[in-house]
């Protein structure tokens, strides 16, 4: 009797074809775009930066990051006033930059340039498993440079890309800020 039971079932439970499930990630909401300016006077420096973020002045009087706490990544800023050595940093930021070189898939460079602001600067954008997604120098080329680097807290990734691209916006509205 029990087997009778045992292939009623057998026979009627896989009645409809199986289709498998599409690979998932995970949901990631992203906040509105908003912006708070930053006055750094003792820096003679501000811009704007993403109000779910938080800015905290490092240790150091000349480090300054930018936690986005939600997202587990940091933009590090550091700020030097120049003494007649603006190649010596841009040199420093860009070997910085090309240290990643042998992970990235590729960096691509972008210029710019704020003639009304006296802003001029390189953003470095790289592609593949790196530990950072994007660096960036900023200077007026007299007085003041600035520089910044994105880490996350692990590396770059499919599952946190679209994190990566939301917070690369949020740093070419820094740059586009900057004012001395």
């Amino acid at each position: 009797m029990n087997y009778k039971i045992f292939f009623l079932l057998f026979c009627f439970s896989c009645s409809a074809n199986y289709t498998p499930k599409p690979r998932a990630f995970v949901k990631i909401y992203l906040p509105e775009k908003e912006f708070q300016k930053t006055d750094l006077s003792s820096f003679s420096l501000s811009f704007d930066y993403p109000t779910y973020s938080d800015l905290k002045i490092g240790e150091k009087e000349n480090f300054i990051n930018i936690i986005f706490e939600d997202f587990s990544a940091t933009l590090h800023l550091t700020y030097v006033s120049l003494n007649n050595n603006l190649y010596s940093h841009i040199e420093e930021s860009r070997s910085l930059a090309y240290k990643h070189n042998m992970q990235a898939n590729s960096i691509s460079e972008q210029v710019y340039l704020n003639y009304d602001q006296s802003v001029f600067g390189m953003l470095y954008n790289y592609s593949g498993m790196t530990a950072t997604s994007t660096q960036f120098y900023l200077t007026d080329s007299l007085t003041h440079f600035l520089r910044g680097s994105l880490y996350f807290n692990s590396e770059i990734n499919d599952s946190i890309k679209p994190v990566n691209d939301f917070l690369k916006e949020d740093i070419v509205s820094l740059i586009e800020s900057v004012e001395w």
